[in-house]
């Protein structure tokens, strides 16, 4: 790795762990470096994942004011946060390389259409509670068990756009603060991402160097996240998550 392509993955490192902190998707960010720059997609893929832990961690120490009363949340769904991120994890090493080719841009595809329509899609189903004169399940009830389920496999499987996934469930299903949300959301991801690591490191291929820079730059980025993360255009954050996205499905089907 030369010194500009390590500056490159180390700057990607900055920019995810911002954008995992407020918004989750930062995995659109590194991933596409990590391959530009001659990883197999696979181990771009651990090595990010090995990576960004401490970004997750990061971020979620960030937003610790906005976690006080979460204890019991935090107990319940960390526990599915870590079924589904390590059945995730057997999955991208079970599964042929071939498959994770063709998966992939299926779905960042998928994650950046969930983008697109999240904010209008949460607007539409707050309007129709209030219409129905309903509220929103205190601790979501099932149906966000299970979606937390699939959203932490998908997570320890490949990350890009999870934080979102986990916005738009908990946003949808949970009748709290977006903010208290979001911090929610970061230690599930810190979750999610570190048991897939603990897995990864016994048993999958990873590149030190890349997995060192993202990790520097992850966990500054989690604090900058953290700071600026209200102050941020929405709007501005999803439009750079798609162009990235696009870049990685164009990345992965010329490869």
């Amino acid at each position: 790795m030369t010194i500009w392509e390590a500056i490159a993955v180390f700057a990607a490192g900055i920019g995810a762990g911002t954008i995992n902190t407020v918004v989750g998707s930062g995995t659109l960010i590194t991933f596409p470096v990590l391959l530009a720059f001659g990883l197999p997609p696979v181990t771009a893929n651990v090595s990010n994942t090995l990576g960004l832990v401490p970004g997750s961690i990061s971020g979620a120490i960030g937003y610790r004011r906005e976690l006080a009363g979460q204890r019991a949340r935090i107990l319940r769904f960390g526990l599915i946060a870590l079924i589904g991120g390590l059945t995730g994890a057997v999955l991208l090493l079970a599964l042929p390389s071939q498959a994770f080719d063709t998966i992939v841009p299926v779905l960042i595809a998928l994650a950046l259409v969930l983008v697109i329509v999240q904010p209008k899609l949460a607007a539409t189903l707050r309007a129709r509670r209030e219409r129905n004169g309903t509220i929103a399940h205190r601790d979501g009830g099932i149906a966000l068990l299970v979606g937390l389920l699939f959203a932490s496999a998908y997570g320890g499987y490949f990350g890009a756009a999870q934080g979102v996934l986990y916005l738009s469930l908990m946003g949808l299903l949970l009748h709290d603060d977006l903010q208290r949300i979001n911090a929610l959301k970061n230690v599930l991801a810190a979750i999610v991402n570190g048991v897939a690591a603990v897995f990864f490191l016994f048993v999958a291929h990873f590149d030190w160097a890349a997995v060192g820079l993202i990790a520097l730059g992850s966990t500054l980025g989690g604090q900058l996240g953290a700071k600026v993360g209200r102050r941020l255009p929405p709007t501005a954050l999803r439009a750079v998550i798609v162009v990235v996205g696009l870049l990685a499905i164009t990345q992965l089907v010329l490869k």
